[in-house]
């Protein structure tokens, strides 16, 4: 009988050792199970970005707000009036046809293996890399969710937060100063609406002024790209010096008051978060990149880790990354 017992407390050590173990996502996941899964997603973002050098910016958004909402599950890539993709501040997301098109080559080779939480972490790393930017390896294993709202949303961050609102939005997500600038840093290669940021240039807090801390010399131009009554949805780059390659140039946009989104600019008035806008833009290191590229790829690494579901029981592989099984 002590023998047995022994046998069942041994047992009991082994399973609470291993279950975290298999329950953890880890670099070559499907080394086994399918072999060219990230092979297959490498060459699709190339050949969509090859096509259209944006795209990327996209897919590193898709892959944000999907993390930022119920972790990162692709809860983002379903479809329907009440899905996630249809709140108010993902209208603006793009990218799907190259997850759907990389989803539909991985399930005809290993059908029911790869994930579309995986599929899109692995294409925000290759759209990073093809636009001159770091690449890291992505620990993979991720199932996709079950639970895709649109109320869910809401805690997505906004072209309209302070400095305060983003820190509250990134620590709930375990990020911190550093990491919170260094993501934000992404909108190197990011675009945006008119939308989002004329009321800075013609009705700045609705006293028909322009935001003083926008350079007087970008002003005007940022007047030529968004006329007053002009398209909203028209498109402007946010790093007005090099909008298709991943570099520096964004954080000296902030230093000297080029910023678009006033979200970014705000990053330039706190001294936590300017500090490291600094480090990013002022020093040797930082002029190189060098400092932002090492912090890029660790900020990823976390944020791509985000509530992710690894079990059958929290998720599931989906045969099309729109629709729930």
């Amino acid at each position: 009988m002590v023998q047995m017992e022994a046998m069942w407390f041994a047992f009991l050590v082994i399973l609470v050792v291993i279950l975290p173990v298999e329950s953890q996502l880890k670099t070559g996941f499907y080394s086994s199970s399918c072999p060219t899964a990230e092979a297959i997603v490498r060459s699709t973002v190339e050949t969509h970005f090859n096509g259209d050098p944006t795209i990327a910016a996209g897919l590193l958004r898709l892959h944000f707000h999907d993390c930022f909402v119920q972790g990162c599950d692709g809860s983002v890539l379903i479809t329907g009036s009440s899905a996630e993709r249809n709140a108010p501040p993902n209208l603006g997301l793009r990218g799907f046809e190259a997850i759907d098109d990389a989803k539909s080559q991985l399930e005809a080779l290993c059908p029911g293996v790869v994930s579309c939480a995986d599929i899109l972490a692995l294409a925000a790393r290759d759209s990073v890399d093809l636009s001159d930017g770091p690449s890291w390896p992505v620990a993979t294993g991720r199932r996709d969710g079950r639970v895709s709202l649109s109320s869910q949303a809401s805690n997505l961050p906004s072209p309209l937060d302070s400095v305060a609102v983003q820190r509250q939005k990134f620590a709930a997500k375990g990020l911190d100063d550093n990491d919170l600038v260094t993501l934000v840093g992404a909108h190197t290669i990011g675009q945006t609406d008119c939308l989002f940021f004329r009321y800075r240039l013609y009705n700045f807090t609705a006293t028909g002024n322009s935001d003083p801390t926008i350079n007087q010399a970008f002003l005007p131009q940022l007047k030529a790209l968004c006329p007053k009554d002009g398209d909203g949805s028209k498109r402007v780059a946010l790093d007005k010096d090099s909008q298709t390659k991943f570099d520096v140039s964004f954080f000296k946009n902030l230093r000297d008051g080029n910023a678009v989104l006033e979200s970014d600019q705000r990053l330039w008035g706190d001294d936590a978060t300017r500090s490291v806008v600094q480090n990013y833009a002022g020093s040797i290191r930082g002029l190189l990149g060098i400092r932002f590229d090492q912090d890029f790829r660790k900020a990823m690494i976390k944020m791509s880790g985000i509530e992710v579901k690894t079990t059958d029981a929290q998720g599931e592989i989906r045969k099309l990354c729109s629709k729930f099984n």
